[in-house]
C-alpha cells in the first residue's frame, strides 16, 4: 500500500493505492475507492539490424585478441577470426609483408574492437574481407604464402 498527497488546481488530494494487478489498480482518492483499468501494452516487435552501427568512441588501446591458428590451404596459411564479428578495417593488402604479431585486420565483436594479429612472417597472397563484412567463428581473413 502506498500513499500519495497531491494540490491539483490548489485542491489537495490523498491518494492510496492498494492493489495493483496486470491491468487494474484498487485506489482511494480523499476516502472514496476506484478502481482503475488500462490496457495492457503491446509487446513491442524485436527489431532485426543487419549491421551494427559505427562504434561512437574509439577506445584508448583496443584489446588484441588472440591469434588464429593458421590452417594449411592449397595456397599457403589462412589466419582465420578466433571469434564472430564485424570487419572494422583491413590493415593489409595482396603482396604485403607481414611480420609475426603485425595485425592483420580489426574486428569489433561484443562492443570491442580486436586486433586480430598474423602468428608468422609471411607475405599476403589473399585477403577475403573487406571493411563491413559480418564474418563467423574460424572464418578466413587473409592467406599467406
Amino acid at each position: 500500500m502506498k500513499e500519495y498527497k497531491y494540490k491539483i488546481n490548489g485542491e489537495e488530494y490523498n491518494v492510496t493505492i492498494n492493489d495493483v494487478s496486470d491491468t487494474t489498480a484498487q485506489v482511494e482518492v480523499n476516502g472514496t475507492s476506484y478502481t482503475v483499468e488500462w490496457e495492457k501494452p503491446e509487446t513491442p516487435k524485436p527489431v532485426v539490424i543487419a549491421k551494427p552501427a559505427a562504434p561512437a568512441a574509439k577506445p584508448a588501446a583496443p584489446a588484441a585478441a588472440p591469434a588464429a591458428a593458421p590452417a594449411s590451404t592449397a595456397g599457403g596459411y589462412a589466419i582465420k577470426t578466433p571469434l564472430p564479428g564485424v570487419i572494422i578495417s583491413v590493415k593489409v593488402n595482396v603482396g604485403d609483408t607481414v611480420a609475426k604479431g603485425q595485425t592483420v585486420a580489426v574486428l569489433e565483436a561484443m562492443k570491442m574492437e580486436n586486433n586480430i594479429t598474423s602468428d608468422r612472417d609471411g607475405k599476403i597472397a589473399s585477403v577475403a574481407v573487406s571493411a563491413g563484412d559480418t564474418v563467423a567463428d574460424g572464418a578466413i581473413l587473409v592467406t599467406l604464402e
